[in-house]
C-alpha cells in the first residue's frame, strides 16, 4: 500500500475530475448544436418534413392526454 502515495490520489482525482469536465463540456456542445438547430427550423418558413412529423406527434399526444382528462 505504500506505492499508492498522496500524489497518485490527487493524480486520480485531478484525472477524473478533467474527464468528467470535458464529458460534460462536449454534451454541453452536442445539446447546443441541436437547440441552435430546432430554432432554425421552428423559425423557417418552409417547415422541414421531420418537423411537421414531430409537431403533429405533439399535437396527437396533446389531444390524446386533454381527452383522457375529461
Amino acid at each position: 500500500m505504500t506505492a499508492f502515495t498522496p500524489a497518485a490520489l490527487l493524480g486520480l482525482c485531478i484525472g477524473f475530475l478533467w474527464g468528467i469536465g470535458c464529458s460534460l463540456a462536449i454534451l454541453y456542445s452536442i445539446y447546443l448544436g441541436g437547440y441552435r438547430k430546432a430554432v432554425e427550423d421552428s423559425m423557417a418558413e418552409a417547415k422541414p418534413e421531420r418537423w411537421r412529423r414531430a409537431w403533429a406527434r405533439i399535437q396527437a399526444r396533446r389531444a390524446n392526454s386533454q381527452g383522457n382528462r375529461n
